[in-house]
């Protein structure tokens, strides 16, 4: 017996559309929902790129508007960030580069 989609709800869905019982889940949930661990960011490398590249553009972002926001916060798990804006603000030609390539990339080449 195929099941055609999982619901949220406890209930199955079989593929002529009558529920199934839902005593015991035979199987697993299929591969390539929103909520699949391979579609994260952190197995995909581009996407990981991808968000490592967005969060290093917008936390210098934020320190060239409000430097006092990062600043405070330079050691610990909140020092992430200061380090992003550094690296952003000391590397912008490079990080300039990699953000059109990386668009270049999204758009044209996926």
């Amino acid at each position: 017996m195929r099941e055609l989609a999982w619901e949220f709800c406890s209930c199955r869905r079989t593929v002529d559309g009558k529920k199934a019982p839902a005593s015991g889940r035979s199987g697993s949930p299929p591969m390539g929902g929103p909520l699949d661990p391979i579609n994260s960011a952190i197995f995909n490398f581009q996407s990981l790129l991808t968000v490592i590249l967005l969060l290093i553009c917008t936390c210098a972002y934020i320190r060239s508007l409000a430097p006092s926001l990062l600043d405070k916060n330079k050691t610990g798990l909140l020092g992430i960030f200061w380090k992003c804006a550094r690296i952003g603000e000391r590397k912008s030609p490079y990080v300039a580069v990699c953000c059109v390539v990386m668009a270049f990339s999204i758009l044209f080449v996926q």
